[in-house]
C-alpha cells in the first residue's frame, strides 16, 4: 500500500467521505490513508474463482459473500479495508450496505508488494474482529494457501496447503475445496532456474 499525503490524520467519517469521491479504492489505518495495489489478472481469477465456490456453497443459506468492493470495518482496531472476500451470517451485516462489521472468514490474495503487510500488521488488525474464526492467504507465485484458525480458546493455528493435499475444509462455513479448483485458469509465473554451478555441485 502506498500513504496518501494528508494535512492531519483522518476520521472515519472524513476518510468515507474522501473515499465516496475518489476514483481509486483506498483502504483507512488509524486515522491514515492508503492507496490499494493495482489487480492483476492472476489475483482476479483466483478471487473469481473463490467467489463462485463459495457463493454456490452457501447459497439459500443465511451465508453471504462479499468480494474485493465491500468494505469491512475494524471498529476496535480503528481500521476499514477491502479484503479480496469475506463471508458473513451475522444479521448485524444486513442492516450496513457499504461496509460489514461481523465476518467469519476473510481471504486475501497475496502480491508481492502485500505479503509482509497482510501476514503482519493488517492479521494483526484482523483479530480484533470477535467474529472471524479464519484468515485464509492465497500465494501468486505458486499453489499454496495458509489458513489461519481461532480455537475456541482464542488461540490463532497456521496450517498451509499444497498441491498433495486432498482438501482445504474451510471450517468456518463448512466447505471442502481442492487447489486445483482454487486455481483453475490461473498461470503462475515459472520458478526460477537453478544455476548450472548449483546444479553440477548437487
Amino acid at each position: 500500500m502506498v500513504a496518501v499525503p494528508q494535512a492531519h490524520p483522518l476520521s472515519v467519517a472524513e476518510y468515507l467521505q474522501f473515499e465516496a469521491a475518489s476514483e481509486i479504492k483506498h483502504e483507512y489505518r488509524a486515522g491514515e490513508v492508503y492507496a490499494m495495489a493495482d489487480i492483476t489478472d492472476v489475483h482476479n481469477t483466483i478471487v473469481g474463482n473463490w467467489v463462485a465456490l463459495i457463493r454456490s456453497h452457501v447459497r439459500g443459506s443465511s451465508d453471504r459473500v462479499y468480494c474485493s468492493a465491500m468494505q469491512v470495518w475494524l471498529q476496535q482496531a480503528n481500521c476499514i479495508y477491502y479484503p479480496d472476500l469475506l463471508v458473513t451470517c451475522d444479521p448485524r451485516d444486513q442492516e450496513t450496505v457499504n461496509y460489514k462489521r461481523f465476518p467469519k472468514l476473510i481471504v486475501e490474495v497475496l502480491s508481492p508488494s502485500t505479503e509482509a503487510f497482510d501476514r503482519g500488521d493488517k492479521f494483526a488488525d484482523y483479530q480484533t474482529l470477535e467474529t472471524l474464526e479464519e484468515y485464509v492467504l492465497i500465494s501468486t507465485s505458486r499453489q499454496r494457501v495458509d489458513c489461519f484458525r481461532r480455537s475456541l480458546e482464542g488461540v490463532w493455528t497456521l496450517q498451509f496447503y499444497l498441491p498433495n493435499a486432498e482438501v482445504l475444509p474451510l471450517r468456518s462455513i463448512g466447505l471442502e475445496v481442492r487447489l486445483s479448483d482454487l486455481y483453475e485458469d490461473v498461470t503462475l509465473p515459472a520458478p526460477p532456474s537453478i544455476p548450472e554451478s548449483l546444479e553440477e555441485s548437487r
